[in-house]
């Protein structure tokens, strides 16, 4: 569950440029035409008491083994690889431990607050960790012929109205183009080697409760699970 809550005292006095400017871009889009969802504010990741470990793709589960991933046998041996070299001290091919990045799915836990910038073009999301801007192109473009691999990989989106009240949502979104290596946890969880992944999202509010937000997250293509299809649902509320 992630807690919604608005820019704090810490924020403004570290950042006051930026955190002016994130939330003007932010009313200014969300105001038009009153087609957008307001997704304003910071959104934290589910606390769940008692779970051992850094967040992973299933938020109700410790990382690493706990998260009981159908994986291959091949990928399955690349995960206690992973474990032992960590309790040997190293930190197998995890770029963490260098701040070069994590990538996609791990930047969307979010393990840090996140924020979303709306515009009618592009959705921004703000992560406050090593990967600081993820685009989600919403301009109606199609695939690009080539696509340069980077860790968070290039998103195409769509916005949905699903109650035809006439306002926007729900965010689609599909993303390609990755490169390596990813995880889906520090523990080292792995993605399969090709980066071929495929991750399908959708994002929205709850029903009920607008503090809440979902995100489903689905993966396809060079899994390295027995199954096609692995999903996660992450719940988000908003502090005060």
């Amino acid at each position: 569950m992630l807690y919604r809550s608005m820019i704090g005292a810490f924020a403004l006095t570290t950042a006051p440029l930026v955190v002016a400017l994130m939330m003007s871009f932010g009313v200014a889009a969300v105001a038009e035409d009153g087609k957008y969802p307001d997704w304003r504010g910071q959104w934290n990741r589910e606390r769940v008491p008692g779970l051992p470990g850094q967040p992973s793709f299933d938020p109700h589960k410790g990382w690493g083994k706990l998260q009981q991933a159908p994986l291959t046998p091949e990928y399955q041996a690349v995960l206690e690889a992973n474990l032992k070299a960590q309790q040997e001290g190293g930190f197998f091919d995890w770029r963490g431990a260098d701040c070069k990045g994590f990538g996609m799915p791990l930047i969307m836990y979010p393990f840090q607050p996140m924020e979303f910038i709306i515009t009618p073009e592009t959705t921004y999301v703000l992560i406050d960790w090593v990967e600081h801007t993820r685009r989600i192109y919403t301009d109606g473009r199609d695939w690009p012929k080539e696509i340069e691999p980077t860790l968070v990989g290039y998103s195409i989106g769509k916005w949905l109205d699903t109650e035809g009240k006439g306002r926007f949502d729900t965010l689609e979104v599909e993303t390609r183009g990755f490169k390596g290596p990813r995880h889906y946890d520090a523990a080292g969880l792995p993605l399969h080697h090709d980066n071929q992944s495929v991750f399908k999202e959708r994002i929205y509010l709850d029903k009920k409760d607008k503090t809440m937000m979902h995100a489903i997250s689905s993966r396809r293509k060079g899994s390295s699970l027995r199954v096609g299809r692995d999903q996660q649902a992450v719940r988000n509320q908003k502090g005060g």
